[in-house]
């Protein structure tokens, strides 16, 4: 954040109205598409904080040099999104120079990982049931927020203007997920459950 912007206090009775300020300037409901939109991004980033807990108790076959791999991968995701909330948090009209912004680069990023990624585990013959080690477990239900993630966000861009790259690297970050999901379980020498029909 800028210098501008510091935190102080864990509460400020503020938001006891129902309200709660923008970064940048102003104050709407906490019921605003603007919060449930960066909300959803934060609730996301938590899922990824519990699959790296569960990754760092992780005792499955998984190889120490993948393991550090993929915790350094959701590292830089929590710290992503981040960027991604403030980005949906700020009013275009109020950004500041060297703002922390979702870019078009991030997104590109994302495709070049889930191609090296895909490329290790096997092509896909049916649908994959969202479970497994609980890292994985908790990854498939991290994929599922970013889906919501990515609505809430479409529905603010409905309304009032919002980051160019945002849609598109929510969009590229589900198929990350799942692409990451697919394989740690490879990685680990675990079978994935398919659809039975």
């Amino acid at each position: 954040m800028s210098e501008n912007y510091r935190i102080t206090k864990v509460y400020t009775r503020s938001g006891d109205d129902g309200t709660t300020g923008l970064v940048g300037k102003g104050r709407v409901s906490k019921n605003h598409r603007r919060i449930q939109s960066y909300g959803t991004v934060d609730e996301l980033n938590a899922a990824l904080g519990l699959a790296r807990a569960h990754l760092n108790q992780d005792a499955s076959n998984l190889p120490s040099e993948k393991k550090d791999l993929a915790l350094q991968e959701l590292t830089n995701l929590q710290n992503l999104l981040f960027t991604v909330g403030c980005d949906l948090a700020t009013r275009i009209e109020d950004r500041w120079d060297g703002m922390p912004v979702t870019t078009m680069a991030h997104v590109e990023e994302l495709e070049r990982k889930i191609d090296s990624f895909n490329e290790e585990v096997p092509a896909l013959k049916d649908f994959v049931l969202p479970t497994g080690t609980p890292t994985v477990a908790a990854l498939h239900l991290a994929r599922t927020i970013c889906r919501r993630a990515e609505r809430d966000a479409l529905t603010l861009r409905d309304e009032e203007p919002i980051g160019e790259a945002v849609l598109p690297f929510l969009n590229r970050l589900s198929d990350y997920l799942f692409v990451l999901s697919r394989w740690l379980t490879i990685s680990a020498g675990d079978t994935e459950t398919t659809w039975e029909h």
